[in-house]
């Protein structure tokens, strides 16, 4: 069994380059989920690394038009 280290404060991009570095190394892919109502649901899976790829550029985006939108306010 693996080591889980937290990435609290991390970005999706931030994390992604992480990977992309180290790409030979990963052997799955682990993804927790906090929703708003307080839950965390996480589980692992060894997914198609392009669908990995969108996913987390798509999370990167959202998180940077929300960070954008503070900024405006």
């Amino acid at each position: 069994m693996g080591t889980v280290t937290s990435l609290h404060g991390t970005t999706p991009a931030e994390i992604f380059q992480s990977g992309l570095e180290n790409l030979d190394d990963i052997d799955s892919v682990a993804v927790s989920v906090l929703w708003k109502d307080g839950t965390v649901t996480a589980g692992w899976s060894n997914m198609d690394m392009a669908r990995l790829a969108l996913l987390v550029l798509a999370l990167d985006e959202q998180q940077r038009r929300m960070n954008f939108q503070q900024d405006d306010e």
